[in-house]
């Protein structure tokens, strides 16, 4: 093991606040070997990703500890793996660490994080943990600005069900397993690649996924110049005979298409657009399922997928019928059994916080998503008013999360929340930022063009329940969406819904 501190291509100015210059050193970290991490701390270890590291390293035989601000069922989940969680947070628990691992929605002056970096001991970023602990398996990464999860999701149940066994880590749980992170006995690896802080640069897949390209995360990239810069460098990261897949229908992952081509890379595309080389037609989105068309050539690439109709169980919306077709091209490239794999789809049971439903109080239907970009919000809304809404009216419930994404997007997140029939907008989950003077969830509700009784600013967290339960009657659809802890609210939604309905 290495305790020497191995900062590769950062500088001061990395440490003192989360930006751009943290983007711009991550192709350049140092991706240690398994052998050399030692016994690793996780700080904030039940995250997403977190976890989805910490059940890999443990399978892998490494020694783990964590920490977190509260207990929680993955907390409880970690430790019944063998990891070492604590509640709370404290330079202490460095004590017997070899390596600290941290994302970049720590706040770099952390305490914490601070004696880390202070210590010597060797400091990564997650993403370059998870790539020591997949070191020997062939990779495939999905990546783009929305849709990472799903598609992931997808692809790991199919080859799952393809009898592969691979290894994932996904930023989400699945429902047929529970998990968001697998060590397979099989030589593929499938992992979400996160371009928001610039991890998806310690990946070195043998084939790439782009969803698409927009802009988001800002206050790490700077502009979309800053963005597509980053998705180019991912590029690189792709083994020069490998492949990368694209998204015909999306501009940004267009531009990246043909910087890849300019380079060289093979690239393929799925999506709407009659130039895909994997076409989706005939979409339709029920209230349980997406099912759509799929077509390949005969004798190209995606042979085996021929042209065949598709039903994915649990996901609606035309965005759905995209990711699962992205999916579904990887399944073809891969040489996996595209009839077993889409068969095992028409039972999928859905990915946490992708339309997940929380049932029905007081005849008032319950649903929460991830969405958390205007232009997902957009997609889930009109996916929800086509699908699910029936007569009734639907009720979005929005976190703003982060208020530099707040401040910058207010606009685009008032004309997407437009589409519901009443938006209640609460207070801004702050994520690593601090407070920017001004910025509230006020910001974006008082945008929103829709008249002044549709509309609702509600800023007390705990009050939410009860103010949903006033707005909402038999019939109606709410739908929770944002990064933060909106979730939590659903099961007390229902409960207060159910006891407006007794009175």
């Amino acid at each position: 093991m290495r305790p020497t501190s191995d900062h590769a291509g950062d500088r001061p100015d990395d440490w003192a606040a989360p930006g751009a210059a943290l983007v711009r050193s991550a192709a350049t970290d140092v991706v240690p070997r398994l052998r050399d991490l030692g016994r690793v701390h996780i700080m904030g270890i039940a995250g997403a990703g977190m976890s989805a590291l910490a059940r890999i390293l443990i399978e892998r035989g490494i020694e783990v500890s964590g920490c977190e601000a509260r207990d929680s069922l993955t907390v409880k989940g970690l430790r019944a793996l063998g990891a070492q969680v604590t509640i709370g947070h404290s330079p202490r628990h460095l004590d017997d660490a070899d390596t600290f691992v941290y994302t970049t929605a720590i706040n770099p002056r952390h305490e914490e994080f601070v004696a880390a970096r202070d210590s010597g001991r060797q400091v990564l970023r997650r993403a370059a943990a998870l790539s020591s602990a997949l070191e020997d398996r062939r990779t495939v990464a999905v990546s783009g600005t929305h849709g990472k999860t799903s598609t992931t999701s997808l692809l790991v149940v199919a080859a799952q069900a393809c009898g592969a066994d691979p290894s994932f880590a996904i930023g989400g749980n699945l429902y047929e397993t529970g998990k968001n992170a697998h060590l397979g006995s099989g030589p593929l690896a499938i992992v979400e690649a996160d371009e928001s802080d610039g991890s998806f640069l310690l990946t070195r897949p043998s084939a790439a996924l782009v969803t698409n390209v927009e802009a988001d995360h800002l206050e790490n990239h700077g502009d979309l110049e800053g963005i597509f810069a980053a998705f180019e460098q991912f590029v690189e990261r792709v083994d020069a005979d490998g492949l990368l897949l694209t998204c015909a229908d999306d501009p940004g992952a267009e531009r990246v298409a043909e910087y890849a081509r300019a380079r060289g890379r093979t690239v393929r595309t799925y999506g709407t657009s009659e130039f895909a080389d994997v076409r989706v037609l005939d979409i339709d989105s029920g209230a349980d399922a997406v099912e759509f068309t799929v077509h390949a050539a005969p004798d190209g690439d995606f042979a085996a997928i021929g042209e065949r109709r598709v039903r994915v169980g649990a996901l609606i919306g035309a965005h759905m019928a995209l990711n699962a077709s992205a999916a579904l091209a990887l399944v073809a490239y891969l040489g996996l059994d595209v009839e077993v794999a889409t068969s095992a789809w028409a039972a999928f049971r859905g990915v946490h916080r992708r339309f997940e439903s929380y049932d029905v109080g007081g005849g008032v239907r319950i649903y929460d998503d991830y969405a958390h970009h205007p232009t997902e919000i957009a997609a889930s809304l009109a996916a929800a008013r086509s699908a699910l809404a029936q007569d009734g009216r639907l009720i979005a419930v929005f976190q703003p999360g982060t208020y530099s994404r707040t401040q910058t997007f207010a606009r685009e997140f008032a004309d997407a929340l437009a589409a519901a029939d009443i938006a209640v907008v609460m207070d801004i989950f702050p994520a690593r930022e601090e407070p920017i003077p001004g910025v509230t969830g006020a910001t974006i509700s008082d945008l929103i063009d829709l008249p002044a009784e549709q509309v609702v600013y509600e800023p007390r967290y705990d009050a939410v329940p009860e103010r949903i339960a006033q707005l909402a009657r038999a019939g109606d659809l709410v739908i929770t969406m944002g990064i933060g802890n909106v979730y939590l609210l659903c099961p007390l939604i229902r409960e207060a819904c159910e006891s407006a309905a007794a009175t």
